[in-house]
């Protein structure tokens, strides 16, 4: 277990951290026009974001953070879907019922 001062430290670390990125961009730059170069880069952060939270959760969600060929298949259809038809809700409509025939499919 973790020591309660260690801890206490770190939660209040990580908030000031969380606090000066917020703050650089609302506060230093809040007021003037971002450069072009950095908001054809910020344009890609939704599409990085996404897929970092979701991956996760596709590779280790089975028992004991194993992975389930059925949540994989899913994704692969998900992405297939999703390029396929360039439709963002038929492609999580396709990997929800992949992800629901092969699960209660498969038992």
């Amino acid at each position: 277990m973790i020591d309660k001062d260690t801890l206490w430290l770190v939660i209040f670390g990580l908030g000031a951290g969380s606090f000066l990125l917020r703050f650089t961009f609302l506060g230093f730059v809040g007021d003037r026009p971002l450069p072009d170069w950095l908001l054809r880069h910020l344009r890609y952060t939704a599409v990085a974001i996404l897929p970092a939270l979701v991956a996760p959760l596709v590779v280790f969600s089975g028992e004991d953070g194993q992975t389930e060929p059925t949540r994989i298949a899913a994704a692969i259809i998900t992405l297939a879907v999703g390029i396929w038809t360039r439709n963002v809700f038929a492609a999580i409509g396709a990997g929800a019922i992949t992800l629901f025939a092969l699960v209660y499919g498969l038992g």
